[in-house]
C-alpha cells in the first residue's frame, strides 16, 4: 500500500550560497523545489510509504530532481519523462526584507501533463491523493489533470488533500479565486493560509469566515502564519498556537506544514497533535534556507 501519492511539478532550484542577491553573488548551490514533492520528502522522512507522480525533461536536471526524491525515500517509479521538454528551473534572489523567486517553466514537460496521467496511479494501493493549486496553474490541460483526479478519486474511495497555495506569479486572483474554490471544496481536507484565502475572496476577516465560505471540505485546516492554525472538522473547531522560531526563510514552510498534519492524521492522532506536528515540521522549513530538512521522527517528542 502507499499512503500518498503526491502530484505535481518539481524544479530545479538554483540559490547564492550566501544570503545576497543574484547580481551580485559568484557560487550558487542546485536543489530542487515543488511543494508536493517537498511534502512527499517530509512524509517519507517520517516513515510513510509516498510516491511522487510527475514529469521531467530528459535532461541532467530532471534527473538530478528524480534522483534527489528516490534517495530521500520516496518512490519515482511514477515518473515520466518527455523529450523535448524541458525540466523547470526556479531561481531564489535573497533580499534584505525577503527572499523572491523567480520561475522559468513554461511549457515545462510537467506543464504538459494531462488527463491521460489518470489511469498511471495505482488506485487500488492508496490512501490519499494529495494535489495543490499551483498545478491547475501550469496550463489548461493541468486544470484538467486535477479535475479529473479528483472525479476518479472520489469514485475509488481515495481521500484527497489539497493545498490551495496560490502563486500570484502563476496566475490572476481573477483566473484562481473560482477554480481554487472549486477544488477546495471538493477535497476531503484543505489547506488554506489566512492571508491567501483573503487575497482570493475579499471580504473574509477569520478563519471561521474561510470555514463558512469552504463548507464542503470534509476538514479545512487554516494558517495564520506566526499566529498559529485552526482545524474545523463538522462543528468542532482546534486552534494551536504557532511555534517561536527565527525565521530564516518562509518559503516552504506551508508544504512542511501540510505534511506534518497529514502525517499526523494518518497515525490516527487528534486534531491537537495535527496541528501540533504540522507546526514542528514547520519549524524546520523555517529555520532553513532548503525547502526540506530530513527530521527524523525519532527527535519528536511532541506526542
Amino acid at each position: 500500500m502507499i499512503d500518498v501519492i503526491a502530484l505535481g511539478e518539481t524544479m530545479a532550484v538554483v540559490a547564492p550560497m550566501t544570503a545576497e542577491p543574484l547580481e551580485t553573488a559568484s557560487t550558487f548551490s542546485v536543489a530542487t523545489a515543488g511543494a508536493e514533492s517537498n511534502l512527499a520528502q517530509w512524509l517519507a522522512d517520517w516513515g510513510h510509504a509516498v510516491a511522487w507522480v510527475s514529469r521531467v525533461g530528459d535532461d541532467p536536471l530532471g534527473r538530478r530532481v528524480t534522483q534527489t526524491l528516490a534517495r530521500n525515500g520516496v518512490d519515482t517509479s511514477y515518473v515520466g519523462v518527455t523529450p523535448g521538454a524541458p525540466t523547470g528551473v526556479m531561481f531564489k534572489n535573497p533580499g534584505v526584507d525577503s527572499t523572491t523567486v523567480h520561475y522559468y517553466r513554461k511549457n515545462s514537460a510537467a506543464a504538459l501533463m494531462g488527463a491521460e496521467m489518470v489511469e498511471l496511479l495505482p488506485w487500488d494501493k492508496v490512501r490519499l491523493l494529495h494535489l495543490s493549486g499551483i498545478t491547475p496553474a501550469l496550463s489548461e490541460s493541468c486544470g484538467q489533470l486535477v479535475q479529473s483526479l479528483f472525479d476518479r478519486a472520489k469514485r475509488e474511495g481515495v481521500m484527497v488533500s489539497f493545498d490551495v497555495n496560490y502563486r500570484p506569479g502563476l496566475w490572476s486572483v481573477e483566473s484562481a479565486a473560482e477554480v481554487l474554490l472549486n477544488y477546495a471544496r471538493q477535497a476531503t481536507y484543505t489547506f488554506v493560509g489566512l492571508d491567501e484565502a483573503q487575497m482570493l475572496w475579499p471580504g473574509l476577516e477569520t478563519a471561521r469566515d474561510v470555514r463558512d465560505l469552504l463548507g464542503g471540505s470534509d476538514t479545512l485546516i487554516v494558517k495564520d502564519g506566526a499566529v498559529g492554525a485552526t482545524e474545523f472538522g463538522g462543528i468542532a473547531s482546534t486552534f494551536v498556537p504557532a511555534s517561536v522560531v527565527e525565521v530564516v526563510e518562509v518559503v516552504g514552510a506551508g508544504d512542511a506544514f501540510a505534511a506534518g498534519w497529514l502525517s499526523a492524521m494518518l497515525d490516527g492522532e487528534q486534531a491537537s497533535i495535527r496541528l501540533a506536528r504540522g507546526h514542528q515540521f514547520a519549524v524546520r522549513a523555517l529555520s532553513s534556507t532548503s525547502d526540506f530538512q530530513a527530521l527524523k521522527k525519532e527527535a519528536a517528542d511532541i506526542d
